[in-house]
């Protein structure tokens, strides 16, 4: 359905930096923020009296000072975390290259299906070696699975109110303590692969327990939280409604990548290509982070300026957080291909592997600068248009077959995945670039509106009854 027809706004057809109105100048520094949010963000884009290049840079100096607060120690956050997965597997890596592969095979398995994968594995041809390992792995994982369901509602409770420094000092203790525990665990007490698997998901428990335990303790959140109350389940259909084509997208995408890594072990020389492919996605999944940092932060900045009733707010967040995320991205492709021949010696020794891993790292690098904004523009899509995006999924994993099967005839298998990986995530990118372009910014005020008002009026219930 159309929403622009349903609301004809005149600010839809206005440019999104306006040239003319009644509203004073405003030309004096912008105050500072509070919970991401700055009122003078809405005044600077309409105000008619001030040039269109001030008006854009001083817009774009109260964005970034608003992005930047939320963004770095989120980044930083998840950067932390991730690299706490990465570590497990360079200790692994550090043990041989099979117990590489082994750790890479196990840690896309429990993403995948969990335990239950590995026997399969076996009957489609994998290693057994390999198989084996991953097994072994992938027992000292499950308790993980727990800690991220129960991590992630925390963060993004934290985030939305605009708490992640805390979150960053929880992170970087966790690290030290996950780094001694591993190194005494593989290589004092000689537990290996089922040693660094277990420590990892204690580690993630700890971080889990302390957020928790900040929450309930600190006076930043006694107005949000009050204990456990039937009220969390209120407006929980409307929840679901909103997050499960996302969520089906999310696990769609994140599936695509581990089934390829399972791929991977089904090649004529599984360890080799396993670790070449490990590598990459490890260097890809940590910087990765950097995207799902301003993922975040987008997502508390658009909603707390919908939720003031600013449009011109959030549209203009959206831009911003685009292009410097892009930007970042951009960089960040370059270091890779300036260290491409060295990267994987951080992971395991070898120069067969280091020359894998240089070959696929061109692929990396295209795949960093698309990863650098489709993240970014998923955070501010809503229900219809996630479940457009899901659907087109589909039609992205019918695509690539073709791609991958002429690669395998001619013997660039890597490659070939890796191909399929990139047209998969230029067509999603594009999508949501035309889907975001088309967003009515007014009706996501309204709509924000309504669920405020649902809300407020569900608190008020139990004392009217």
């Amino acid at each position: 359905m159309d929403t622009q027809n349903e609301h004809p706004h005149q600010e839809l057809q206005e440019p999104l930096i306006p040239n003319s109105s009644n509203e004073s100048a405003v030309t004096s520094p912008p105050p500072p923020a509070s919970h991401g949010l700055n009122p003078r963000l809405e005044k600077v884009l309409t105000d008619p009296d001030l040039p269109r290049l001030k008006r854009l840079t001083l817009a774009t100096w109260i964005e970034m000072g608003l992005l930047s607060s939320l963004a770095a120690p989120a980044i930083f956050v998840y950067m932390i975390n991730n690299f706490m997965s990465l570590s497990t597997r360079i200790f692994a890596g550090h043990l041989g290259n099979l117990e590489l592969a082994a750790a890479s095979l196990g840690n896309s398995g429990i993403q995948l299906f969990a335990y239950g994968l590995m026997p399969i594995l076996l009957l489609f041809g994998e290693s057994s070696a390999v198989a084996s390992d991953a097994a072994i792995f992938v027992y000292g994982l499950i308790p993980q699975i727990f800690g991220y369901a129960t991590n992630f509602p925390i963060q993004k409770f934290l985030q939305a109110q605009s708490i992640v420094v805390p979150s960053a000092y929880i992170s970087v203790a966790t690290l030290g303590i996950h780094l001694l525990l591993s190194w005494v665990a593989v290589y004092k007490l000689g537990l290996g692969l089922i040693g660094a698997s277990l420590v990892l998901s204690l580690s993630w428990w700890i971080i889990v327990a302390a957020q928790f335990v900040y929450i309930v303790a600190s006076g930043r959140c006694k107005e949000t939280w009050r204990g456990f109350s039937p009220l969390a389940f209120t407006g929980l259909w409307e929840f679901v409604k909103l997050s499960a084509a996302s969520a089906v997208m999310l696990c769609l995408e994140t599936w695509y990548f581990q089934v390829l890594v399972l791929i991977a072990g089904l090649l004529p020389d599984p360890e080799l290509a396993l670790d070449s492919l490990a590598v990459c996605m490890a260097v890809m999944g940590l910087l990765f982070m950097v995207s799902v940092g301003f993922n975040a932060a987008a997502s508390v900045r658009v909603s707390n300026e919908l939720g003031a009733g600013h449009p011109r707010s959030a549209a203009f967040c959206v831009v911003v957080v685009n292009l410097v995320s892009f930007v970042v991205s951009v960089v960040e492709a370059a270091v890779v291909m300036g260290l491409r021949h060295v990267i994987s010696y951080a992971f395991t020794g070898g120069e067969t592997v280091a020359n894998a891993v240089s070959g696929l790292c061109p692929f990396l690098a295209v795949s960093l600068v698309l990863n650098g904004v489709q993240p970014v523009l998923s955070a501010k899509l809503g229900a219809l248009e996630k479940s457009f995006i899901t659907y087109d999924l589909f039609d992205q994993w019918k695509m690539q077959e073709p791609i991958i099967s002429l690669s395998i005839e001619a013997h660039y298998v890597m490659q070939g995945i890796w191909s399929g990986m990139i047209g998969g995530t230029m067509i999603q990118t594009l999508i949501l670039l035309w889907v975001t372009f088309r967003t009515d910014w007014n009706r996501e005020v309204e709509k924000a509106k309504e669920r405020l008002d649902k809300w407020e009026d569900s608190k008020k219930e139990p004392a009217v009854n």
